[in-house]
């Protein structure tokens, strides 16, 4: 027969079992509360798509042939695995179109959209997803005018979103690490693409096809990203913005391009048709023909600003080397190529920089 103090006994050791028990299924309850929170503190990406071959579908014109922006930002994040503990993603569309179809006025809503998030403390940072055509162009413009602290990345892919080894949601995966990391604060905006890390003013498209497309000849990548580490390897440095232009407006600037038997027809046509500036795709160290020079020459006489850039892929533009630059009141463009040079000198123009002297500074500024 079972006493009674045993009976008592069974009876708090019951009692405690069902509390422990209670505390568990209470614990198991608030489990997702904690995740909620955990993901609440992750960093704020806001992701601005603007189409290019990360966005693309193959199309049966060739091997190789596709159609740029025939996919959605939000469809693309949804095909990167992962990419969701990173960071908290909200995805706007700016626009969904090849790079060669990049412009000013795409341009412009993307600085006012990032402007705006910062602002209003929307996100901690910002990728765009962008076609390689133009990446480094857009990167410039946007490095230029853009005077936040907090990270600007653009990354886009080389081989289209349905494509066999679509080089795309990798990337996508490290621009929003890049984004997210502490250490991406204050270096301007960044490109990303194949765990490299490229600043604005450094990096070129150098091959058509190749995934590994982006390099910075003159300067050197910034920093590597893998998906296990994030690592700089220059240092930030603070940056003055240029204003925005208030009309959404850039003055005219036109590239030409250098070549043997080059003559002025090319700078005299620019000049008629009013543009504000030149930039010169010059031979060598930025060197054209003594007929170009002689066009040149009657460029600045009507008020046109010429830069002095290269054609060649690599290496600076140096002042008064073969031409005589303070002779003619050119511009060199030191590491810049010519569709960087021009951008600087179109957000110069708007800046009311107009002294030949003065714009040579800004050129110089950046290194």
């Amino acid at each position: 027969m079972v006493s009674v103090r045993v009976l008592s006994l069974l009876g708090t050791i019951l009692s405690a079992v069902n509390i422990q028990s209670a505390f568990a299924h209470t614990a198991g309850a608030e489990a997702p509360t904690a995740t909620v929170h955990k993901q609440d503190a992750l960093p704020r990406v806001l992701v601005l798509a603007t189409g290019g071959t990360i966005s693309g579908k193959i199309n049966t014109r060739s091997a190789i042939g596709y159609d740029a922006g025939a996919v959605t930002g939000e469809q693309l994040i949804a095909g990167v695995p992962g990419v969701e503990k990173l960071a908290q993603l909200q995805v706007e569309q700016i626009s969904n179109i090849a790079s060669q179809n990049m412009n000013s006025q795409v341009w412009f809503k993307l600085a006012e959209r990032i402007r705006k998030a910062f602002a209003n403390n929307e996100a901690d940072a910002i990728v765009i997803t962008h076609g390689t055509d133009t990446m480094e162009e857009t990167a410039f413009f946007l490095d230029n005018v853009i005077g936040d602290s907090r990270p600007v990345i653009l990354t886009g892919a080389m081989r289209p979103s349905t494509a066999i080894s679509a080089d795309g949601p990798a990337n996508m995966y490290e621009a929003v690490k890049v984004a997210a990391d502490p250490q991406a604060r204050g270096r301007g905006v960044l490109v990303v693409l194949n765990d490299v890390i490229q600043s604005a003013r450094g990096v070129s498209k150098m091959h058509t096809t190749e995934l590994q497309t982006f390099h910075s000849p003159n300067l050197g990548p910034t920093g590597y990203v893998d998906p296990a580490s994030v690592r700089f390897i220059t240092a930030a440095q603070p940056r003055q913005p240029l204003a925005l232009p208030a009309d959404h407006t850039l003055a005219q600037v036109q590239i030409v391009y250098a070549h043997a038997d080059m003559d002025a027809q090319q700078i005299d046509d620019a000049v008629k048709d009013g543009a504000r500036g030149i930039v010169i795709a010059g031979m060598g160290d930025g060197n054209v023909s003594d007929t170009a020079l002689a066009g040149i020459e009657r460029a600045r006489k009507a008020g046109v600003i010429v830069v002095r850039s290269t054609r060649v892929g690599s290496g600076m533009t140096n002042r008064n080397v073969e031409v005589d630059d303070d002779r003619y009141g050119l511009i060199a463009s030191m590491d810049l190529n010519p569709q960087k040079a021009r951008i600087l000198l179109q957000l110069l123009l708007a800046n009311g920089k107009t002294k030949p002297e003065d714009i040579q500074l800004a050129f110089q500024a950046g290194l």
